[in-house]
């Protein structure tokens, strides 16, 4: 295994306690992403709508399994994605020293690495209801192909939506072992989002991603980006709107929307696609999104009960 030195703590990284992990271990923590929690977070609290749109407050057991959860699957999925993309990351200045791409990690202690996270990940899910683990285990197969996407569609974001926030789904079933027309819009309300920040992501890599031949939708919507995300974001919060009157959310929630079309609205204002600092700022911006949401579905079932 190639040592780190100096040079290879550049690019794509944001090292804090991770820095400071012996070499290999620090590999393999930069390998499930770990110095970037940004993307559990993501991955997280769509776990945690699904939990706050159910009636009664949310278990907080289920949500410590979720939130462990979120960090092993995560990281299986990152690791699974630099498997497949580890020949595009050489080529990419972003990603080039990913430990797969720069070599620093074999493919066979990459391949262990997810297996042992993906256990954690199967471990989790078990604790929860059956209802919630077959909903949960559904999941796998979008998890290993998603990689894929991008070699094969412009729209490899939506698949991201569909996968990333499926803890929707998870979520409402551990609280109430039925799905229903609120779960649905909820989820749906998830995609939407995840289409939008995660076409802000892809802005950074459009340059390098033309001349590798992968494809998204920063590619395919080009200069028509902020109307398209008007579009997506618009749509989230009509969507999560119609989730919350289904459910029969009270005043607390509607008290809340509109820090939620804030905190997106503060994504677009004066966004620069054509800066990828800004462009990864605007992006892990959505974990306040996240907990915005999750605030105000908790309090729209608090206020209805008070009413």
């Amino acid at each position: 295994m190639r040592s780190q030195s100096p040079e290879f703590l550049l690019a794509d990284q944001q090292l804090g306690w991770v820095g400071r992990l012996p070499p290999r271990l620090r590999d393999l923590a930069m390998l499930a992403r770990w110095d970037r929690p940004i993307g559990t977070w993501l991955l997280l609290l769509p776990c945690f709508w699904g939990q706050a749109l159910a009636p009664g407050l949310p278990d907080p057991w289920y949500a410590f399994l979720f939130a462990l959860g979120a960090v092993a699957m995560r990281g299986a999925g990152c690791t699974i994605n630099d498997l497949w993309d580890r020949e595009f990351d050489r080529k990419v200045a972003r990603t080039a020293n990913r430990p797969l791409a720069a070599g620093r990690v074999r493919i066979g202690e990459a391949l262990a690495f997810a297996a042992a996270q993906s256990l954690v990940g199967l471990f989790v899910l078990l604790q929860l209801p059956r209802e919630a683990v077959w909903v949960g285990l559904l999941s796998v197969p979008l998890i290993i192909v998603y990689p894929l996407m991008k070699r094969i569609t412009f729209w490899p974001q939506a698949v991201l939506g569909v996968t990333f926030n499926w803890g929707v789904l998870v979520g409402y079933l551990a609280e109430t072992g039925t799905a229903d027309l609120a779960m649905i819009l909820l989820y749906l309300a998830g995609v939407a989002w995840t289409l939008g920040y995660d076409t802000i992501y892809a802005h950074q890599d459009k340059q390098d991603d033309r001349i590798v031949g992968v494809r998204s939708t920063a590619l395919l919507f080009g200069a028509r980006t902020v109307p398209w995300l008007i579009v997506f974001y618009g749509s989230m919060l009509l969507l999560l709107a119609a989730s919350a009157l289904v459910a029969g959310k009270g005043f607390g929630f509607w008290l809340l929307l509109p820090l939620v079309a804030w905190s997106l609205l503060r994504q677009l204002v004066r966004l620069d696609l054509d800066d990828p600092q800004d462009c990864i700022r605007r992006f892990r911006m959505n974990r306040l999104t996240g907990i915005l949401v999750t605030a105000a579905l908790m309090a729209g079932e608090v206020s209805r009960g008070t009413a």
